[in-house]
């Protein structure tokens, strides 16, 4: 028989909060946390308003060797994977290292560390860089330091494919569990905030420079004007099935379909996608799962907020399940787009959905523009199905999809007299 994978522990570091908790608190009650820049001055740049992870001491995960020796965005995952961990009930060092992998996703590695090394080589008086700049900006870095750190020491590795790839690093997991590895931790972490790695966003022409906050990001709405940038993911335990049920580990739900297609020609990113190649990961993933369209309970869209994508998005959606879509719900505008960790992060929001036996409602659109006409959920409600299908677009092509099967609700709890 394949093996079956299931998510046994999230760990959430993000604009929205540190830990799964705090994520959702800020989910269910719809609070923006997005607000200017504050890690470096943004004073000359059009786009001024971000996600950041507020008030995030990396000391309280990542001892001083490590924090001199990596960037902000491997902090944040060295955080996101020990409260993975501790959320499944498992030891910070893998016991058995050859069954334990840490497979990521990663779109543009440490900018804050090379920014700062790279602006002292031009800019100061030793004409130097430290020791640590040929990994600390790798994309690969935070997957070596984990497997260092933690003793994961089973196929690991980093996945490339922009916001696709959070997604892509969950059905990577499945498939190293079904090739033998019981223990993976899956996910992405990112932190895009520093002039160069917000100069380079700013060249595609997809950033908002709405100065307010509660309206530079407006997905599917007439007065959507781009993304926010953002830092932060999540990061999951993804366990062989039997292996969770064998330690008692309380399961969040399974991973049961992915996809991953290309566009494979380039396109011009104001004219937005062809929805040809996203409407067939969704299918692929859907019937790789089992699963009939009418069965999904809640979608969670990619959500550029660029008109053009936003319309592709929606005809990709209209594409699978006909004029009458599930019900659609985004929190990208409370956190901004955290490239491969956003993607994440909305599959942590699914599988906490089930968790609470609560389909949070959509942070936006208020008026849906021509062709986005999606149907967006507009108050919480119960799961039915409890199956979640999530997307995400990777600028240069990339197109993913997940199906999720969240495990049913704990009981509620009965007091006696």
């Amino acid at each position: 028989m394949t093996a079956r994978a299931v998510v046994t522990g999230v760990g959430v570091v993000a604009p929205s909060g540190v830990g799964a908790d705090a994520h959702w608190a800020t989910v269910v009650a719809g609070t923006r946390r997005t607000g200017p820049i504050t890690l470096f001055d943004p004073a000359s740049y059009p786009t001024r308003i971000a996600g950041e992870v507020a008030d995030f001491d990396p000391a309280g995960y990542v001892d001083a060797r490590q924090r001199v020796q990596t960037d902000r965005w491997t902090h944040l995952g060295f955080a996101a994977t020990r409260l993975a961990l501790a959320d499944a009930g498992l030891p910070e060092q893998a016991p058995d290292p050859y069954g334990w992998a840490v497979t990521l996703a990663s779109s543009s590695g440490g900018n804050l560390f090379g920014q700062r090394e790279l602006q002292r080589l031009w800019g100061g008086p030793t004409r130097t860089v430290g020791a640590y700049q040929s990994i600390a900006w790798f994309y690969a870095a935070s997957v070596g330091q984990l497997s260092i750190h933690h003793q994961f020491k089973g196929p690991s590795g980093v996945l490339v494919a922009e916001a696709a790839g959070g997604l892509d690093s969950l059905a990577h997991a499945v498939r190293t569990v079904r090739r033998g590895t019981p223990v993976v931790i899956a996910g992405a972490t990112e932190c895009p905030l520093s002039p160069y790695a917000l100069a380079c966003q700013l060249r595609s022409g997809l950033l908002s420079d709405v100065a307010d906050p509660e309206l530079a990001y407006r997905p599917f709405d007439v007065a959507a004007s781009g993304y926010v940038p953002a830092e932060g993911g999540a990061v999951f335990v993804v366990e062989e099935l039997g292996h969770a049920l064998a330690r008692g580990a309380r399961i969040y739900g399974e991973v049961t379909g992915w996809a991953a297609t290309h566009d494979a020609a380039p396109t011009d990113p104001h004219a937005g996608p062809d929805p040809t190649h996203y409407a067939r990961a969704l299918r692929l993933a859907l019937a790789r799962a089992g699963v009939r369209p009418h069965d999904v309970d809640m979608v969670w869209p990619d959500a550029l907020g660029v008109p053009a994508h936003d319309r592709a998005e929606a005809a990709a959606l209209r594409a699978v399940f006909g004029d009458r879509t599930p019900p659609v719900t985004t929190q990208k505008p409370l956190t901004g787009r955290a490239h491969q960790g956003g993607s994440a992060l909305d599959a942590a929001t699914a599988l906490l959905a089930f968790r609470h036996d609560l389909l949070p409602a959509s942070a936006g659109p208020e008026q849906p523009a021509e062709g986005c006409e999606l149907g967006f959920l507009r108050a919480p409600r119960r799961p039915r199905s409890r199956i979640a299908l999530v997307g995400a677009r990777g600028f240069d092509g990339f197109n993913s999809a997940l199906v999720l099967r969240g495990a049913a609700p704990p009981p509620p709890t009965c007091w006696g007299n």
